[in-house]
């Protein structure tokens, strides 16, 4: 099987649902014209052409075809999958809703799809795929406090589902609930500790929280930010966003901390009991080195080097930019 094949589209990215929706007739119809296709499910269990590799294919075609508005293919994509696991399989009922929703004229079939998720709910509450589905559109159509609450009946039944914890923050996070995105995103953490994306997240959301604040509780929260990227680029070396992240932290806070040496804070110490604040050499160096990193990927990745091609232009832009402005400052 083709390796594009089984990865699925970036949603950060057409591109790939492009190069990867462009393959997907040649696919369907290479599987629709084998003699194996004609028989049925339990008979192919006995042939070398059934795979998890080709499924994961089928599925991946389809998320693609319906980002590009191939919907023909998209369907065929569909119908192999039914005829494979079945109309009542709990992600194929969620793959199904997904197929309503794209090709929806209107806000009618937008409400007639949600009754079908809420038949299906009324009948099992424990289809997850489909409250994640019912919680997605209503989240699409602007009812984000009924997106809230059916995610956190989710999580309350599930609270090892990791994915279910981060879309329930950026929920809140689009409702101004930052304290309760915090609290979904170290969630997220005790299910997958390694997972350097959520580090970095939770990482620019208590950046967010340190704006609304003053003094050791701003110096705090940079602190505890700046930890957390350094935590993301720890676990990926090249993660571009925790180094940008990373860059933006240690420069607010090396004011912070300037401004702190020189008496421009109260004289409490809001910060006893927890951790020490960070020396300014130490944050320095965390600067100079995210820095350092932020300008090598953005010129090995525009010059298209080998193993430095896997971030997109508007991510290379937005290094570049964040260099520049900070150089444009330093010479004035």
């Amino acid at each position: 099987m083709p390796a594009p094949y089984l990865t699925a589209p970036i949603s950060s990215d057409p591109r790939s649902a492009l190069s990867l929706a462009a393959q997907a007739p040649t696919f369907t119809t290479s599987q629709a014209s084998s003699w194996w296709s004609s028989l049925p499910y339990p008979l192919t269990l006995f042939l070398n052409t059934e795979s998890q590799e080709k499924w994961t294919s089928y599925e991946n075609l389809f998320l693609a075809c319906l980002r590009t508005g191939d919907f023909p293919t998209a369907y065929t994509c569909l119908e192999a999958l039914i005829a494979r696991f079945g109309k009542t399989n709990d992600h194929i009922l969620a793959l199904q809703g997904l197929y309503q929703e794209a090709t929806a004229q209107n806000m009618g079939e937008l409400e007639e799809v949600m009754k079908a998720y809420d038949e299906v709910l009324k009948e099992d509450p424990t289809i997850f795929s489909v409250r994640k589905r019912r919680a997605a559109l209503l989240r699409s159509v602007g009812k984000a406090a009924e997106a809230i609450a059916d995610l956190t009946v989710l999580v309350d039944a599930s609270p090892t589902d990791a994915e279910a914890w981060a879309e329930l923050a950026d929920l809140y996070l689009s409702q101004g609930g930052i304290e309760q995105a915090v609290y979904c995103l170290e969630e997220v953490l005790l299910v997958m500790p390694n997972a350097w994306n959520m580090h970095a997240r939770l990482g620019e959301v208590v950046y967010m929280s340190a704006q609304k604040m003053e003094g050791g509780d701003q110096m705090k929260a940079l602190a505890e930010s700046m930890r957390r990227f350094c935590r993301s680029i720890e676990l990926c070396d090249g993660y571009l966003r925790g180094y940008y992240g990373l860059r933006v932290t240690t420069g607010t806070l090396l004011d912070a901390l300037q401004g702190a040496k020189k008496g421009q804070t109260t004289a409490s110490d809001p910060l006893a009991g927890d951790l020490a604040p960070p020396s300014i050499a130490t944050v320095k160096k965390l600067n100079e080195l995210a820095t350092a990193k932020l300008a090598e990927i953005a010129r090995r990745g525009t010059a298209g080097e080998k193993g430095w091609d896997g971030y997109s232009e508007a991510e290379l832009k937005a290094a570049k930019d964040l260099i520049d402005r900070d150089t444009q400052r330093i010479e004035r």
